[in-house]
Order: structure tokens, then sequence, then C-alpha cells
């Protein structure tokens, strides 16, 4: 089993989309919980990190082009 990391900042795109219509969402907090906010309408959530691991198909590294 991977271990998925995340970083604020990162773009999280998921399997479904929420109610909103949008599947994209900003990571804003990294813990044992994790909080995203939409980046339809802006609601934020937080969710245990198990749980997110499996709603998730792709996550985008934002800062991956300002590192090199």
């Amino acid at each position: 089993m991977n271990i998925l990391r995340y970083s604020v900042g990162d773009t999280a795109v998921m399997k479904k989309k929420h109610p909103c219509g949008e599947t994209r969402f900003k990571v804003a907090r990294v813990g044992s919980d994790i909080r995203i906010v939409c980046l339809g309408c802006g609601r934020d959530l937080v969710l245990p990190r198990i749980r997110l691991d499996k709603m998730i198909s792709a996550i985008t590294r934002e800062g991956s082009e300002e590192n090199d």
C-alpha cells in the first residue's frame, strides 16, 4: 500500500463530484486529519487521512516548479 504525501497548496482530484459539480480541492491543512477546500464553491471539509486516501484519484503538486 502506497502512502500518499500531502502538502499545503496541492490540488486533489476526487473520484466523485462535489454537490456543486467540482472535482478539484485545494489542501489547506495537513495532519492526521486533512482540511480541503472546494475550488468550485469554497466549502471546506476536514476528513481523516485514511478516508481521503480512498476518495482521491490524483494529486497535482503546486510547488514542484518553484523548487527547480
